[in-house]
Protein backbone atom coordinates (compact mmCIF):
# COMPACT_ATOMS: atom_id res chain seq x y z
CA UNK A 1 0.00 0.00 0.00
CA UNK A 2 1.42 3.50 -0.89
CA UNK A 3 1.11 6.41 1.49
CA UNK A 4 -2.09 8.12 2.15
CA UNK A 5 -1.84 11.34 0.64
CA UNK A 6 -4.62 14.13 -0.27
CA UNK A 7 -5.92 13.69 -3.69
CA UNK A 8 -5.45 16.76 -6.04
CA UNK A 9 -8.79 18.40 -6.31
CA UNK A 10 -10.34 17.30 -2.99
CA UNK A 11 -11.14 20.19 -0.28
CA UNK A 12 -7.69 19.96 1.60
CA UNK A 13 -9.19 20.46 5.04
CA UNK A 14 -12.32 19.03 4.87
CA UNK A 15 -13.87 16.93 7.51
CA UNK A 16 -12.62 13.69 5.59
CA UNK A 17 -9.21 14.54 6.30
CA UNK A 18 -10.16 13.79 9.86
CA UNK A 19 -11.41 10.86 9.84
CA UNK A 20 -9.92 7.52 10.93
CA UNK A 21 -7.10 6.58 8.87
CA UNK A 22 -8.79 3.14 7.67
CA UNK A 23 -11.84 4.91 6.85
CA UNK A 24 -10.58 7.66 4.66
CA UNK A 25 -10.16 5.52 1.70
CA UNK A 26 -13.85 4.49 1.41
CA UNK A 27 -14.62 7.94 1.85
CA UNK A 28 -12.54 9.37 -0.98
CA UNK A 29 -13.73 6.98 -2.79
CA UNK A 30 -16.96 8.16 -3.08
CA UNK A 31 -15.95 11.79 -3.38
CA UNK A 32 -16.94 12.89 -0.17
CA UNK A 33 -13.99 15.28 -0.29
CA UNK A 34 -15.51 16.93 -3.13
CA UNK A 35 -18.93 17.34 -2.69
CA UNK A 36 -19.90 19.31 -5.72
CA UNK A 37 -20.62 15.86 -7.52
CA UNK A 38 -23.44 15.53 -4.65
CA UNK A 39 -25.32 18.47 -5.27
CA UNK A 40 -25.39 18.38 -8.57
CA UNK A 41 -26.62 14.80 -8.86
CA UNK A 42 -29.25 15.58 -6.35
CA UNK A 43 -30.09 19.36 -7.71
CA UNK A 44 -31.90 18.01 -10.99
CA UNK A 45 -34.09 15.89 -8.48
CA UNK A 46 -35.04 19.47 -6.68
CA UNK A 47 -35.29 21.31 -10.27
CA UNK A 48 -38.15 18.56 -10.80
CA UNK A 49 -40.48 18.83 -7.41
CA UNK A 50 -39.82 23.21 -8.29
CA UNK A 51 -41.08 22.38 -11.98
CA UNK A 52 -44.21 20.67 -10.93
CA UNK A 53 -44.75 23.45 -8.29
CA UNK A 54 -45.55 26.07 -11.09
CA UNK A 55 -49.01 24.55 -11.19
CA UNK A 56 -49.64 22.41 -8.23
CA UNK A 57 -47.81 24.81 -5.54
CA UNK A 58 -45.39 22.90 -2.97
CA UNK A 59 -46.64 20.74 -0.21
CA UNK A 60 -45.18 18.48 2.75
CA UNK A 61 -45.00 15.62 0.21
CA UNK A 62 -42.51 17.86 -1.42
CA UNK A 63 -40.33 17.95 1.51
CA UNK A 64 -39.98 14.51 1.86
CA UNK A 65 -39.18 13.98 -1.62
CA UNK A 66 -36.77 16.60 -1.57
CA UNK A 67 -35.12 15.02 1.63
CA UNK A 68 -35.44 11.27 -0.04
CA UNK A 69 -33.79 12.55 -3.64
CA UNK A 70 -30.64 14.22 -1.05
CA UNK A 71 -30.16 10.72 0.74
CA UNK A 72 -30.53 9.03 -2.90
CA UNK A 73 -27.54 11.49 -4.40
CA UNK A 74 -25.42 11.07 -1.77
CA UNK A 75 -25.45 7.14 -2.00
CA UNK A 76 -25.71 6.73 -5.51
CA UNK A 77 -23.28 9.12 -6.43
CA UNK A 78 -20.70 7.44 -3.94
CA UNK A 79 -21.99 4.29 -5.80
CA UNK A 80 -21.16 5.35 -9.48
CA UNK A 81 -18.12 7.05 -8.46
CA UNK A 82 -16.68 3.68 -6.70
CA UNK A 83 -17.27 1.87 -9.40
CA UNK A 84 -16.23 4.36 -11.63
CA UNK A 85 -12.70 3.84 -9.89
CA UNK A 86 -13.17 0.29 -10.01
CA UNK A 87 -13.34 0.58 -13.87
CA UNK A 88 -10.85 3.97 -14.31
CA UNK A 89 -8.27 2.54 -12.02
CA UNK A 90 -5.48 1.63 -14.51
CA UNK A 91 -6.69 4.73 -16.00
CA UNK A 92 -6.11 6.63 -13.09
CA UNK A 93 -2.90 5.93 -12.51
CA UNK A 94 -1.71 7.83 -15.39
CA UNK A 95 -3.58 11.12 -14.91
CA UNK A 96 -1.84 13.47 -12.43
CA UNK A 97 -5.43 14.53 -11.18
CA UNK A 98 -6.59 11.24 -10.42
CA UNK A 99 -3.38 9.17 -9.56
CA UNK A 100 -4.09 9.51 -5.88
CA UNK A 101 -7.24 8.18 -5.93
CA UNK A 102 -8.00 5.13 -3.38
CA UNK A 103 -7.73 2.37 -5.88
CA UNK A 104 -5.08 4.05 -8.77
CA UNK A 105 -2.65 4.58 -5.46
CA UNK A 106 -3.41 1.08 -3.79
CA UNK A 107 -4.69 2.65 -0.41
CA UNK A 108 -8.14 0.15 -0.63
CA UNK A 109 -8.48 -2.94 -2.24
CA UNK A 110 -10.13 -4.11 -5.31
CA UNK A 111 -12.51 -6.76 -2.87
CA UNK A 112 -13.64 -4.23 -0.64
CA UNK A 113 -13.86 -1.63 -3.21
CA UNK A 114 -16.65 -3.77 -4.56
CA UNK A 115 -18.16 -4.41 -1.47
CA UNK A 116 -18.40 -0.49 -0.66
CA UNK A 117 -20.16 -0.09 -3.99
CA UNK A 118 -22.91 -2.73 -2.72
CA UNK A 119 -23.38 -1.14 -0.09
CA UNK A 120 -24.40 2.29 -1.16
CA UNK A 121 -26.58 0.47 -3.80
CA UNK A 122 -28.65 -0.94 -1.05
CA UNK A 123 -29.08 1.98 0.82
CA UNK A 124 -30.34 3.86 -2.59
CA UNK A 125 -32.51 0.78 -2.99
CA UNK A 126 -33.79 1.35 0.40
CA UNK A 127 -34.64 4.72 -0.29
CA UNK A 128 -36.42 4.08 -3.76
CA UNK A 129 -39.05 1.89 -1.51
CA UNK A 130 -40.33 5.42 -0.89
CA UNK A 131 -41.47 6.91 -4.36
CA UNK A 132 -44.41 5.55 -6.45
CA UNK A 133 -44.15 2.58 -8.65
CA UNK A 134 -43.58 4.60 -12.04
CA UNK A 135 -40.69 6.88 -10.10
CA UNK A 136 -38.96 3.22 -9.46
CA UNK A 137 -38.79 2.18 -12.97
CA UNK A 138 -37.44 5.08 -14.12
CA UNK A 139 -34.58 5.22 -11.45
CA UNK A 140 -33.50 1.71 -11.88
CA UNK A 141 -33.78 2.23 -15.67
CA UNK A 142 -30.90 4.85 -15.24
CA UNK A 143 -28.80 1.70 -14.02
CA UNK A 144 -27.64 0.78 -17.82
CA UNK A 145 -26.59 4.45 -18.08
CA UNK A 146 -24.91 4.63 -14.95
CA UNK A 147 -22.65 0.85 -16.05
CA UNK A 148 -21.99 2.36 -19.39
CA UNK A 149 -20.35 5.65 -18.81
CA UNK A 150 -17.34 4.76 -17.74
CA UNK A 151 -16.47 3.11 -20.99
CA UNK A 152 -17.44 5.93 -23.29
CA UNK A 153 -14.51 8.01 -22.35
CA UNK A 154 -12.82 4.71 -24.30
CA UNK A 155 -15.01 4.94 -27.28
CA UNK A 156 -16.51 8.84 -27.62
CA UNK A 157 -15.50 11.97 -27.96
CA UNK A 158 -19.05 12.91 -26.21
CA UNK A 159 -18.82 10.90 -22.53
CA UNK A 160 -20.14 14.64 -21.30
CA UNK A 161 -23.65 13.60 -23.38
CA UNK A 162 -23.96 10.21 -21.77
CA UNK A 163 -23.06 12.34 -18.06
CA UNK A 164 -25.93 14.38 -18.83
CA UNK A 165 -28.32 11.40 -19.29
CA UNK A 166 -27.38 9.79 -16.15
CA UNK A 167 -26.80 12.98 -13.80
CA UNK A 168 -29.88 14.50 -14.37
CA UNK A 169 -31.92 11.25 -14.56
CA UNK A 170 -33.54 12.41 -10.95
CA UNK A 171 -35.36 15.02 -12.52
CA UNK A 172 -37.59 12.60 -14.10
CA UNK A 173 -38.20 10.57 -10.73
CA UNK A 174 -38.84 13.51 -9.17
CA UNK A 175 -41.60 14.89 -11.85
CA UNK A 176 -43.66 11.54 -11.82
CA UNK A 177 -43.37 11.01 -8.70
CA UNK A 178 -45.63 14.00 -8.23
CA UNK A 179 -47.69 13.92 -11.21
CA UNK A 180 -47.66 10.06 -12.44
CA UNK A 181 -46.84 10.48 -15.75
CA UNK A 182 -44.31 12.05 -18.39
CA UNK A 183 -45.13 15.07 -20.19
CA UNK A 184 -43.30 16.82 -23.13
CA UNK A 185 -42.66 19.99 -21.03
CA UNK A 186 -41.18 17.10 -18.95
CA UNK A 187 -38.83 15.69 -21.44
CA UNK A 188 -37.75 19.13 -22.50
CA UNK A 189 -36.67 19.84 -18.43
CA UNK A 190 -34.38 16.85 -18.61
CA UNK A 191 -32.62 17.59 -22.18
CA UNK A 192 -32.11 21.28 -21.43
CA UNK A 193 -30.54 20.20 -18.34
CA UNK A 194 -28.24 17.71 -20.41
CA UNK A 195 -27.27 20.04 -22.64
CA UNK A 196 -25.79 22.16 -18.92
CA UNK A 197 -24.33 18.90 -17.82
CA UNK A 198 -22.38 18.68 -21.26
CA UNK A 199 -21.25 22.50 -20.63
CA UNK A 200 -20.14 22.22 -17.32
CA UNK A 201 -18.67 18.84 -17.41
CA UNK A 202 -16.47 20.06 -20.08
CA UNK A 203 -15.24 22.90 -18.10
CA UNK A 204 -14.51 20.33 -15.56
CA UNK A 205 -12.68 18.37 -18.43
CA UNK A 206 -10.68 21.31 -19.36
CA UNK A 207 -8.24 20.55 -16.49
CA UNK A 208 -6.89 17.19 -17.91
CA UNK A 209 -6.98 17.70 -21.88
CA UNK A 210 -3.04 17.39 -21.64
CA UNK A 211 -3.18 13.78 -20.02
CA UNK A 212 -6.31 12.74 -21.98
CA UNK A 213 -4.40 13.11 -24.95
CA UNK A 214 -1.53 11.13 -24.44
CA UNK A 215 -3.45 8.23 -22.95
CA UNK A 216 -5.94 8.13 -25.29
CA UNK A 217 -8.92 9.32 -23.63
CA UNK A 218 -11.77 11.48 -25.33
CA UNK A 219 -13.47 14.15 -24.04
CA UNK A 220 -15.53 17.18 -25.21
CA UNK A 221 -12.50 19.55 -24.14
CA UNK A 222 -10.14 18.04 -27.08
CA UNK A 223 -13.27 17.13 -29.27
CA UNK A 224 -13.96 21.03 -29.80
CA UNK A 225 -9.84 21.97 -29.30
CA UNK A 226 -9.47 25.65 -29.19
CA UNK A 227 -13.33 26.30 -29.83
CA UNK A 228 -13.98 24.84 -26.02
CA UNK A 229 -15.71 28.23 -25.02
CA UNK A 230 -17.68 28.07 -28.58
CA UNK A 231 -18.82 24.51 -27.41
CA UNK A 232 -19.92 25.88 -24.19
CA UNK A 233 -21.54 28.51 -25.64
CA UNK A 234 -23.76 26.31 -27.84
CA UNK A 235 -24.76 23.73 -25.24
CA UNK A 236 -26.05 26.45 -22.96
CA UNK A 237 -27.86 28.19 -25.65
CA UNK A 238 -29.98 24.58 -25.90
CA UNK A 239 -30.43 24.61 -22.25
CA UNK A 240 -32.14 28.11 -22.56
CA UNK A 241 -34.13 27.30 -24.90
CA UNK A 242 -35.22 24.10 -24.19
CA UNK A 243 -36.21 25.27 -20.18
CA UNK A 244 -37.72 28.15 -21.97
CA UNK A 245 -39.92 25.55 -23.69
CA UNK A 246 -40.93 23.35 -21.01
CA UNK A 247 -41.78 26.29 -19.32
CA UNK A 248 -44.03 27.33 -21.72
CA UNK A 249 -45.70 23.91 -22.72
CA UNK A 250 -46.36 23.79 -18.69
CA UNK A 251 -48.04 26.70 -17.56
CA UNK A 252 -48.66 28.31 -21.23
CA UNK A 253 -47.22 31.74 -20.04
CA UNK A 254 -44.32 32.66 -21.74
CA UNK A 255 -43.83 35.75 -19.40
CA UNK A 256 -42.51 33.44 -16.90
CA UNK A 257 -39.44 32.51 -19.44
CA UNK A 258 -38.13 35.72 -17.94
CA UNK A 259 -37.61 34.17 -14.35
CA UNK A 260 -34.80 32.25 -15.98
CA UNK A 261 -32.41 35.01 -16.48
CA UNK A 262 -30.77 34.93 -12.82
CA UNK A 263 -29.80 31.74 -14.21
CA UNK A 264 -29.08 32.36 -18.29
CA UNK A 265 -27.04 35.41 -16.87
CA UNK A 266 -25.16 33.05 -14.39
CA UNK A 267 -24.41 30.66 -17.81
CA UNK A 268 -22.93 33.87 -19.61
CA UNK A 269 -20.72 34.80 -16.54
CA UNK A 270 -19.41 31.34 -17.48
CA UNK A 271 -18.31 31.82 -20.52
CA UNK A 272 -17.26 34.86 -20.55
CA UNK A 273 -14.56 33.77 -17.07
CA UNK A 274 -14.01 30.73 -19.44
CA UNK A 275 -10.32 29.76 -20.20
CA UNK A 276 -9.68 26.54 -21.41
CA UNK A 277 -5.87 26.41 -20.37
CA UNK A 278 -6.53 27.27 -16.86
CA UNK A 279 -7.38 24.16 -15.23
CA UNK A 280 -7.57 25.90 -11.94
CA UNK A 281 -9.91 28.62 -12.84
CA UNK A 282 -11.89 25.94 -14.90
CA UNK A 283 -12.57 24.04 -11.84
CA UNK A 284 -13.91 27.07 -10.21
CA UNK A 285 -16.33 27.71 -12.58
CA UNK A 286 -17.88 24.15 -12.48
CA UNK A 287 -18.59 24.18 -9.02
CA UNK A 288 -20.30 27.54 -9.62
CA UNK A 289 -22.50 25.20 -11.07
CA UNK A 290 -24.30 24.69 -7.90
CA UNK A 291 -25.44 28.39 -7.36
CA UNK A 292 -26.61 28.03 -10.75
CA UNK A 293 -29.00 25.07 -10.21
CA UNK A 294 -29.88 27.03 -6.95
CA UNK A 295 -31.02 29.79 -9.15
CA UNK A 296 -32.51 27.62 -11.21
CA UNK A 297 -34.69 26.49 -8.60
CA UNK A 298 -35.99 29.82 -7.35
CA UNK A 299 -36.73 30.57 -10.60
CA UNK A 300 -39.02 28.04 -10.30
CA UNK A 301 -40.22 28.40 -6.75
CA UNK A 302 -40.54 31.88 -6.14
CA UNK A 303 -42.73 32.45 -9.13
CA UNK A 304 -45.83 33.81 -7.73
CA UNK A 305 -48.43 31.36 -8.29
CA UNK A 306 -50.91 34.31 -9.03
CA UNK A 307 -49.05 35.19 -12.43
CA UNK A 308 -50.40 31.98 -13.77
Amino acid sequence: MKKDTIIHDSIAKGWVENTPEGLRPYLRLSRYDRPIGFWLLGLPGWIGLAFVALQSGFSMQDAKYAALIAIGAVAMRGAGCTYNDIIDRELDKQVERTALRPLAAGTISLKSAWVWLVAQCLVGLIVLMFFPRLSQIIAVSSLALVAAYPFMKRITFWPQAWLGLTFNWAVLVAYTAKTGFISPSLLALYFGLVFWTIGYDTIYACQDIEDDAMIGVKSTARRFGNRVKTGVGICYAFTLLLLCYAVFSFTQNILICLNLLPFGLHLVWQILKLDQHDGAGSLVIFKSNRLAALLLIASFALTPLATL
